[in-house]
């Protein structure tokens, strides 16, 4: 089973930065994406702060398939 969203681009410190959604072909900057999500786009993914960062994550089920990579 393919991710629906994949990370496409990370900083030297490992945060994700750009991502692609694999259903609609949308890229999306880090911004956008938590944006998308706020919005209620992406029901399986939800926003956390890291060190003061919105940031996107998958929302937790137990399956590693649709886990940000």
């Amino acid at each position: 089973m393919a991710k629906s969203v994949v990370v496409t681009n990370e900083s030297e410190s490992g945060r994700n930065q750009n991502f692609h959604d694999n259903k609609s072909g949308k890229d999306m900057t880090r911004a956008g994406f938590v944006k998308e999500i706020e919005q209620g786009n992406y029901d399986d993914y939800h926003v956390r702060m890291v060190n003061g960062v919105k940031t996107p994550v998958s929302n937790p089920d137990g399956k590693e398939g649709n886990n940000l990579d």
